[in-house]
């Protein structure tokens, strides 16, 4: 990989000339032990195709989807269900900028994963129901809270 032998060659010319750093010598120390502490997860992104390569390049996907998304609502900020139905929403719009996708696409899909992630997508929103309720109306829930809660149960 280019851009690891790269760094390495950097890296060792700069413990090489350390003595020529002058003032500047702790400073080199620190950069490479540091370097050093970071480097199982330097390369990671060019073990991954298609994955952006810095950090810069994930806003970049990010941002041109949040924009995207205040476009079509005509929203002035993103909605919240990018971040209650993120793994899919924005999962569908990142693929979809990668290359167009048809009918021949879905058909191969897992079913059984697909499963999966809707009814962790109901999960998600069967817990947000209670929130928004309280928030509506705090003392209607607590008063039905406390109506459920003095209901005498029935043994079995």
């Amino acid at each position: 990989m280019t851009v690891r032998r790269r760094l390495d060659g950097l890296l060792a010319a700069m413990a090489r000339h350390r003595a020529k750093a002058g003032p500047l010598a702790e400073a080199v120390d620190h950069f490479r032990k540091v370097t050093r502490s970071y480097r199982p997860g330097l390369f990671h992104c060019y073990a991954i195709a298609d994955l952006p390569r810095t950090n810069n390049d994930l806003e970049q996907l990010f941002g041109s989807y949040r924009r995207h998304e205040r476009r079509v609502s005509g929203r002035k900020v993103s909605s919240s269900a990018t971040v209650l139905r993120g793994p899919v929403r924005v999962a569908a719009a990142l693929a979809t900028k990668l290359r167009r996708r048809d009918a021949r696409d879905l058909a191969g899909a897992d079913r059984q994963r697909w499963r999966q992630v809707r009814a962790s997508l109901e999960r998600r929103r069967r817990a947000r129901v209670p929130r928004v309720q309280f928030r509506r109306d705090p003392e209607g829930y607590l008063r039905r809270l406390e109506q459920l809660l003095c209901q005498p149960t029935l043994l079995a």
